[in-house]
């Protein structure tokens, strides 16, 4: 018995059945753990070689990857994210996963099953079948995943070249507009700046109230010269003015320039940011870069706009967040201007920590109604929600729902960043993990929105980029 069990895999005793038996469980094996083995071994020499081929230059292409990460992080990054690289990398995944399905099929000829002991005839069948769809409906898997984020890609970042921080920071404005279908203009309901170290990932979140008049532009703002102390710092709606002075039709508040450059219609913003649909933004959203610019003292370098109506799609994607709610607040409802109550309140959602699904999550941050601090408790609560979708956007809660992901982020998200600086920021994104983020609030009692302090304003932004900003050695010793 010794002997049959030692005879060669290619010449088997055909008669000896415990031999075929071992010998069917060897071959799948082996297939499995090494795509071509088993041909090389017991079938096709030729086709053995090209699927250990195969195999090794995966296995490579995996290692280099890792290495990559390790020892060079950003370029392979940013490698990755090359939509064509992404192609070249969907096709690869969907040929392996033929191959593979090509090697097991002949793997469980080579076993020649007829031979095979009855009681082992199924088993070694199964397995066969199972070790053979697993890799194959991996790598298709992986290939559809990667086509969805090719394509989210392509769709959502501008090919524009990479940008350099400024005084080491990467700045983004953030614009939260619910764009429900009665919704004319766009005026975004939160407005956000977050600044990021371009070495530590340390960030500060800057909140700056949508109603906030006045807003100061850059010196090299070409709206400078027409709102010299700021914007529409003498409101005179549907007037040219002698000499021809043009002011803006809307009462001043931040949020209200995008409608304004773009839908007043005022031949004083001829021409201005003419270039902006090109870099994948738009003239408004410009203007709003420059008024941020000017109210914080910090250099806006894209824009992130989230459409808070789209955020219930990627709550039902990512399966869910959770949320520690602060106050007691309707779902719907309205109130009634008769008796001043109010009425059709769907539900509530209580206080405490809450699982949400994207509805839920949805009314939790666009509510009107049952906060005491009324708009700004409703931005607070809609940056609380922005963090915690960034929280159960983990690697492995994304990976196993990225197609779904992906088709709800198309929806979400508008953005001018780069495809190029898509590693440099992922690269960021996980570092600042380790980072508390540092909040600043430009709004009462520290700022009135209705006559803000500007000089004020940007000290506490200033303050805050101090608090996020890596301390120095000598410093943390003095502490």
């Amino acid at each position: 018995m010794t002997l049959d069990l030692e005879r060669p895999l290619r010449n088997p005793d055909l008669d000896s059945a415990p031999l075929m038996g071992k010998r069917a469980r060897w071959l799948v094996v082996l297939g499995f753990v090494l795509p071509g083995s088993a041909q090389l071994l017991a079938g096709n020499r030729r086709f053995g070689r090209f699927g250990l081929v195969a195999t090794a230059i995966l296995i490579v292409g995996l290692v280099a990857a890792g290495i990559g990460l390790l020892v060079a992080r950003v370029p392979t990054l940013t490698f990755f994210t090359n939509g064509i690289v992404l192609l070249v990398v969907q096709w690869l995944l969907f040929i392996y996963a033929v191959i593979w399905v090509m090697l097991g099929i002949d793997t469980l000829r080579l076993t020649r099953l007829v031979r095979v002991p009855s009681k082992w005839r199924v088993p070694v069948a199964m397995l066969s079948v199972l070790l053979t769809l697993v890799p194959a409906l991996g790598a298709a898997w992986a290939g559809t995943a990667v086509g969805a984020g090719r394509n989210l890609l392509g769709d959502l970042f501008s090919g524009a070249a990479a940008v350099e921080p400024v005084d080491g920071r990467y700045n983004i404005l953030l614009l939260g507009t619910d764009a429900g279908a009665d919704r004319e203009g766009l005026r975004p309901d939160s407005i956000s700046l977050v600044s990021v170290d371009a070495k530590t990932g340390q960030s500060v979140i800057v909140g700056l109230p949508r109603d906030m008049k006045g807003a100061p532009f850059t010196e090299e703002s070409p709206l400078k010269a027409v709102y010299p102390e700021g914007y529409c710092d003498e409101v005179n709606n549907y007037e040219i003015v002698e000499g021809g002075g043009y002011y803006c039709y809307t009462t001043g508040a931040l949020n209200s320039l995008v409608t304004e450059l773009e839908d007043s219609g005022s031949p004083s913003y001829d021409g201005m940011y003419s270039d902006a649909v090109s870099k994948g933004s738009s003239p408004g959203i410009e203007a709003t870069k420059d008024a941020v610019s000017g109210t914080t003292g910090l250099e806006v370098q894209f824009y992130v706009l989230v459409n808070m109506d789209a955020f219930e799609s990627l709550i039902n994607a990512l399966g869910g967040i959770t949320i520690d709610v602060q106050e007691r607040l309707p779902i719907g409802g309205q109130i009634n201007e008769v008796t001043g109550e109010l009425e059709g309140v769907e539900a509530w959602i209580e206080p405490g920590k809450q699982g949400m699904d994207g509805y839920t999550a949805q009314w939790y941050a666009r509510s009107r109604y049952g906060s005491a601090d009324g708009d700004y408790a409703r931005m607070e609560r809609q940056r609380q929600l922005q963090a915690a979708i960034l929280e159960q956007m983990n690697p492995q809660n994304v990976l196993l729902r990225f197609q779904d992901v992906a088709a709800a982020g198309t929806e979400l998200v508008e953005t001018d960043i780069p495809e190029s600086m898509l590693g440099r920021f992922v690269d960021l994104a996980a570092k600042a993990r380790a980072h508390d983020i540092v909040n600043v609030e430009l709004v009462p009692p520290a700022i009135d929105p209705e006559a803000p302090d500007f000089t004020v304003a940007r000290q506490l932004v200033a303050d805050g980029v101090a608090a996020a900003s890596p301390q120095e050695a000598g410093a943390e010793e003095a502490e």
